[in-house]
């Protein structure tokens, strides 16, 4: 409790950096490259080498792709009932889908679960959402935000070539079950030690709360399907088959994260509905500090 506690503190300083005249306009966005650049392949560095191999390990990387499918569906067919706008259909099949996993992600399983459950976190991220977004992203942002298509070739080299993806293939590949000498363990835990109070101090410093009353309907739609049907469609398949124990628990919780913040800024910079997109992001946020608790307390 303490240490979710001190993960909203982070979110109401950003909120009030925010209206200080002295900080830049892009300090939100400094602040996340900070994060994508140093703290979060810190904290992969730091935790993914001793990650402990489990049955139940494949559960993170294939969740995500699972509830993609699952939330897309639902966001068709209540497209074929209230028969909305193409530009509405394009951000609820950019931000339903996709959770805020990492920004959001991480600080929530840290606050509940501990570190320990940080490395599956990264592996529901890294394999997960942030593939889902540069693939399955960019093929709804060329379908209905009117942008060019991205080549194969780009998608690719922005995926190899992403921070985070690199540190975590390294953990995975070259650094699996190795020990740091004790200065390396040191500089990577201070540096991983930032990613909390850096990216929730962004997320404050990011929030919107703007609102259009024309797309109320599609908004709790969406955000229904995103904090409440996702999990529990998740812990409902797990339990089905029978699947237990932390990367399990950490994979459901992942799939109640509320919509991504970088999903939202492709959207609004595509002109696809910027005030339903806006109020995903920014409502989201708060309404998944009400469904988590819950969600863990179920876990």
């Amino acid at each position: 409790m303490v240490n979710f506690t001190l993960t909203i503190s982070y979110l109401v300083i950003g909120l009030v950096l925010r209206r200080v005249p002295k900080f830049p306009k892009d300090s939100a966005s400094v602040l996340n490259l900070f994060v994508i650049y140093v703290s979060l392949p810190a904290l992969i560095l730091l935790k993914v080498p001793s990650l402990s191999l489990s049955r139940d390990l494949w559960v993170p990387v294939v969740m995500p792709w699972l509830m993609l499918l699952f939330s897309a569906a639902l966001v068709l067919l209540g497209t074929r009932i209230f028969l909305w706008q193409k530009s509405v259909v394009g951000v609820l099949l950019l931000m339903v889908p996709l959770g805020n996993t990492s920004f959001f992600g991480i600080p929530m399983v840290t606050a509940f679960f501990g570190d320990s459950g940080v490395p599956y976190a990264v592996l529901y991220d890294q394999f997960g959402s942030f593939i889902a977004l540069s693939t399955y992203g960019t093929i709804i942002l060329a379908i209905y935000g009117g942008k060019g298509k991205a080549s194969v070739m780009d998608v690719v080299l922005k995926i190899v070539t992403f921070p985070p993806f690199i540190a975590l293939l390294t953990s995975l590949i070259i650094l699996q079950g190795l020990s740091y000498p004790p200065a390396i363990e040191v500089l990577l835990s201070s540096l991983a030690g930032t990613l909390v109070p850096v990216v929730m101090v962004a997320v404050g410093m990011q929030l919107s709360f703007r609102f259009d009353s024309g797309t109320f309907r599609p908004f709790v739609f969406g955000l229904l399907v995103k904090l409440v049907a996702a999990p529990m469609s998740a812990l409902l398949i797990c339990s089905a088959l029978g699947l237990d124990g932390l990367p399990v628990k950490i994979a459901i919780f992942e799939a109640g994260m509320p919509p991504m913040v970088s999903a939202g800024a492709l959207a609004i910079s595509a002109g696809m509905s910027p005030k339903l997109t806006a109020a995903f992001v920014g409502f989201g946020i708060v309404a998944s500090f009400a469904t988590l608790p819950i969600l863990a307390g179920v876990l």
